[in-house]
């Protein structure tokens, strides 16, 4: 029975984001539960689908504090297994001031490297309609078989195959490998959400008008979403290119988690409408939704305990026609 809507299979980790100064002039860090894959699924909770999560933390005070913060999500954890001897990953949000931001990760190694084979739960992946994944969790050997062996498990058992690079270059010891585990997800996946750097990067290509069609020569995901931040997005179904305006706010802060709040609603979009006869018109209103939705996360600080309800989206939606 297929009672899981979306499993993920990845990283969970603390994102230390900035907020403000102590007396002292000191920066102060602000300890917020993070992770793309998570973070997807604590916005498909938000808008009322049940998902579980495949990964690891360590066992530390981190690592409790992250299972607890998911739980309470309302995902299922039952395959979120802790380490030992390992210590829970820990990155840190640099934010500029337009709200984009960079990373430093304390990850040589990091608990949610260490998941293996032998530690996932086949048969909860066997109770889901769609599987969903990163290149996080490819970014080393281990981690890397255990990844490919669900991906080849889900495919197997007939689910989605959705798939977001989240690039982080500081995370990869060459770029080529980065992109020859970026190509692998290209080939596996039905949902594909990249970003402009992204599929620049992959195809060599200056522009975003030179890299869809370049791109789409070697693959061929059944839905793509090209985000472009301020710019909009792009959706690509059968021979359909859609574009869509950015949902603007002028209260944004950060820009963490606003992929991650795209990619869940475009799931989201897939599993209310399905994937076989998508119109101009539904892909319009999928990405409008998405971008309200990702501009509404820019206002907070985090994303996985943040992430709006249905109503703000829509009447954010609703602020900025």
């Amino acid at each position: 029975m297929k009672n899981i809507d979306v499993i993920a299979l990845g990283e969970l980790l603390i994102d230390f984001t900035e907020n403000g100064l102590s007396p002292n002039q000191n920066p102060l860090l602000e300890a917020n539960p993070g992770g793309a894959p998570c973070n997807v699924l604590a916005m498909l909770q938000k808008l009322g689908k049940k998902t579980a999560f495949i990964g690891k933390v360590g066992k530390d005070a981190f690592g409790e504090y992250l299972i607890e913060t998911v739980r309470k999500a309302g995902i299922d954890t039952a395959n979120l297994v802790q380490d030992e001897e390992v210590p829970t990953t820990l990155a840190f949000v640099h934010t500029a001031e337009d709200g984009d931001r960079s990373f430093s990760f304390y990850r040589n190694p990091g608990a949610d490297m260490m998941l293996t084979e032998e530690e996932i739960d086949y048969s909860r992946i066997d109770t889901a309609k769609i599987f969903h994944f990163g290149t996080l969790s490819m970014t080393h050997e281990g981690v890397r078989a255990a990844t490919k062996r669900a991906v080849a498990y889900a495919k197997e058992k007939g689910l989605l195959i959705s798939f977001d690079p989240n690039y982080r270059p500081l995370l990869w010891k060459d770029a080529d490998t980065a992109k020859e585990m970026m190509r692998y997800g290209f080939l596996q996946c039905d949902i594909l959400k990249i970003s402009d750097d992204e599929i620049t990067f992959v195809t060599g290509k200056e522009t975003v008008a030179e890299a869809i069609p370049a791109f789409c020569e070697l693959y061929q995901p059944r839905l793509m979403c090209v985000t472009c931040g301020k710019k909009g997005s792009i959706a690509i179904y059968k021979q359909m290119q859609v574009a869509c305006d950015a949902v603007l706010r002028e209260d944004t802060i950060e820009t963490t988690g606003a992929g991650d709040t795209f990619m869940a609603c475009t799931l989201n979009y897939v599993l209310e409408h399905g994937l076989t006869a998508l119109s101009e018109q539904d892909l319009y209103d999928m990405q409008r939704f998405a971008g309200a939705a990702a501009s509404v996360i820019t206002t907070r600080k985090g994303a996985l305990k943040v992430m709006p309800t249905k109503e703000e989206v829509l009447q954010n939606m609703r602020n900025c026609q």
